[in-house]
């Protein structure tokens, strides 16, 4: 669609349509529903930009009927598509609109029996979830059913015929349920009736759920106040009493919840304990909903849904789950300020899983608030690091570079972090983190120059650099984004002092930082627009072992805004590809993708009036990707038919301006593509062939014209 421009022919919408509608269709049919929408409304997009072209060719009211029949066709099978991915995924407004407007479409079409039994199915499925929400509905649901069945007979009665029973059976099924949803004054009748019979527990948990997702609120409960006590002996009674603490909680009655948890734990602890399934489900709910008060910053009500939790623990139980509840209780009362009761649930957490990172961290962040220097150790920090845990990994580092006499510690803290962090894990830190890098290495300058030393001051304002390069590319006003870039290269200057001494001390053939300086020092002089960069380039083109990489990144960070440096660009990209042409062994993936870089940033989409040596130019390049596709068969397919879309559209473009010759030219270029392309040839090969010989045909009747001309 994208390659197509924006008015296609009309034998190219046909195509677009019919690939969205499989596309659609392949993502409904693997579960995918959500993926499907999209294609579906680009078919359905499609299919009025047909309509629209065939109306504009019309002749008379007969020509208009027939495109209109011959649009519908498509325009049902979209709607059906869309209807089903509706239902999948519960949109079943949308869903009924859909096959609303196939049922309309299905009064003109009697005789397309298969299109009948498939908006039949739909009408269904809309039925039977509209009837959730519509009691009226059911006789209708059931009277749906009925007519699939027969449609089933109809169309082949041997072939369908177990569908055509299990729609009947669906029927009968619907007027059973009808009875969940009669009047409240009858209700109780109905309750009656159901507990006379041997119904099982699972059937009633789920007429429950039916009472209560649809608004009947005090019939459901009472519902299950009955089924609880016809269950009571049961051993899996715990579910009743969880289905109805959830839907508590959904309708906001946290306070009967509370009440209906405390009844569970007198149970608990008078022998009528619950199931593991029902106990973990349990557990789930009591932290779910801790977690939305600690979230809230209520940090007492999330303690008394945790306490909920403990209580179901025995003395002495040694548990992981235990050791991080006690650890979520601990943080709840820091927040409160309650340190001694925090300090209290680490020991438990300690007692249950003492060899935890997580509570390791628990007990030193309770040492960095009580200021317990003891306990507060380098490792702590790198631990934090690791394990995601920034911000107190931070504290822990002000806290020991404002409190321990000893020097050492503190650098042996700095120098893990620098050597170990990644740079994803930096980056999360921004400006705190560069500050650290550099007092790492205002430190690091009162003790002998070492080359270990010397290397981790390097890898600090690297990264320093790196956070700022980083955080300029964030959404953030102009003038931060200057400040950010400059702080970037007053950090890749020092590192550069550094990394020419560090050089003199060995060898470093295989060391990045030569390469990460310079993208570094590109990125920022690029964006800040600097004069300098020009110069810095001039030393670029001279170097003669640049990598391939090295070059693309220089592209496309020439072409990133702020900066905009066409010519850097396209000068990086044709370096690039001559380092490519001279490998023992062409990356042709690769090199398809430079060349497409370069092709794109040469030859604008659309323009026909360019430059003649701008077209020559491009006309060398596409020769240059001729020569590499014929020389192998590796080449990416899609790379072939850009390029051959690409050069046919040039010609396109010279055609429509009148320009004859050029036009022959470029579209024939498009043909030697074409020759190499595999399945898609097919596709193009009859429209392209078409139209090139109507551009030689009117090439020689223009050359005819000029030959016929009075001297």
């Amino acid at each position: 669609c994208l390659c197509e421009g924006s008015d296609p022919p009309e034998a190219t919408i046909r195509r677009q349509i019919l690939m969205s509608m499989k596309t659609g269709k392949g993502w409904i049919d693997i579960g995918k529903p959500d993926l499907a929408d999209g294609f579906l409304e680009i078919a359905m997009s499609s299919i009025e930009k047909l309509y629209a072209k065939l109306l504009e060719r019309s002749d008379g009211e007969a020509d208009i009927h027939m495109h209109k029949a011959d649009v519908e066709k498509n325009l049902f099978k979209v709607l059906s598509y869309q209807a089903e991915s509706a239902v999948a995924q519960g949109n079943f407004q949308k869903a009924v609109m859909c096959v609303q407007r196939c049922k309309d479409m299905l009064m003109k079409l009697p005789k397309e029996s298969c299109i009948h039994l498939y908006v039949h199915v739909w009408l269904f499925f809309s039925a039977l979830h509209m009837a959730f929400k519509l009691p009226v509905c059911f006789s209708f649901q059931a009277k749906v059913l009925r007519l699939l069945a027969t449609a089933y007979f109809e169309w082949d009665c041997n072939l369908y015929l177990d569908k055509a029973l299990k729609a009947v059976s669906l029927a009968n099924q619907v007027v059973m349920c009808c009875c969940i949803y009669i009047s409240t004054a009858l209700f109780c009748l109905a309750v009656a009736e159901f507990l006379h019979h041997e119904m099982s527990l699972d059937f009633c948990l789920n007429t429950a759920k039916l009472l209560l997702e649809h608004g009947r609120e005090s019939v459901g409960f009472d519902f299950l106040k009955s089924v609880s006590e016809r269950f009571e002996s049961s051993p899996d009674h715990g579910r009743i009493a969880l289905l109805h603490i959830e839907f508590l909680l959904q309708n906001k009655r946290e306070l009967l919840a509370k009440q209906k948890v405390e009844e569970i734990i007198i149970g608990y602890y008078t022998g009528k304990q619950l199931l593991p399934e029902a106990s973990n489900r349990l557990h789930i709910i009591l932290w779910d909903m801790a977690a939305k008060h600690y979230e809230a910053k209520s940090y007492s009500e999330a303690l008394h849904w945790y306490n909920y939790s403990v209580s179901f623990y025995t003395p002495g139980q040694i548990d992981q789950n235990l050791a991080k509840l006690q650890r979520n209780m601990a943080s709840c009362y820091l927040h409160l300020k309650q340190v001694d009761k925090a300090k209290e649930a680490v020991k438990e957490a300690e007692r249950c899983d003492p060899n935890s990172i997580f509570t390791k961290f628990s007990v030193y962040k309770i040492a960095v608030m009580e200021k317990d220097t003891n306990k507060v150790y380098p490792k702590h920090v790198l631990i934090s690091f690791q394990n995601e845990q920034q911000v107190v990994a931070i504290k822990a580092l002000e806290y020991l570079s404002e409190h321990l006499q000893d020097c050492r510690q503190l650098f042996a803290a700095l120098k893990r972090v620098s050597n170990h962090l990644s740079m994803k894990k930096l980056l999360y830190m921004g400006s705190i983190l560069i500050t650290f890098p550099c007092f790492w290495c205002q430190l690091s300058q009162f003790c002998p120059s070492d080359k270990a030393v010397l290397i981790a001051q390097k890898t600090c304002l690297l990264m320093a650099a790196a956070v700022d390069l980083e955080m300029g590319r964030q959404p953030v006003p102009p003038s931060e984004q200057v400040e950010l870039l400059t702080q970037a290269l007053q950090h890749l200057e020092a590192c550069k002092e550094i990394w020419k001494v560090l050089k003199l001390t060995g060898d470093f053939a295989k060391d990045p930082t030569d390469t990460l300086l310079l993208l570094y020092e590109f990125e920022a002089r690029s964006k800040l627009n600097d004069p300098a960069l020009h110069n810095l380039m001039e030393s670029v083109w001279e170097q003669p072992q640049i990598e391939v990489k090295t070059l693309e990144i220089i592209a496309s960070l020439a072409m990133e805004s702020p900066a905009r440096y066409p010519v850097l660009c396209k000068k990086a990209l044709k370096s690039a590809l001559n380092l490519h042409r001279k490998q023992a062994v062409i990356d042709v993936e690769k090199f398809s993708k430079c060349l497409h870089s370069l092709i794109n940033l040469s030859l604008p989409t659309g323009l026909t009036d360019l430059d003649a040596c701008v077209l020559q130019e491009v006309w060398g390049y596409f020769e240059d990707g001729l020569s590499i596709i014929s020389s192998t068969k590796a080449y990416p397919e899609m790379e072939i038919l850009w390029l051959m879309t690409r050069a046919w559209n040039t010609g396109i473009f010279q055609y429509t301006a009148g320009k004859c010759r050029e036009a022959e030219q470029w579209c024939g270029l498009g043909m030697r593509f074409l020759n190499h392309l595999g399945s898609l040839k097919k596709s193009y090969e009859g429209h392209m062939i078409g139209l090139y010989s109507e551009v030689l045909d009117k090439l020689d009747r223009a050359k005819g014209f000029l030959s016929n001309e009075p001297e």
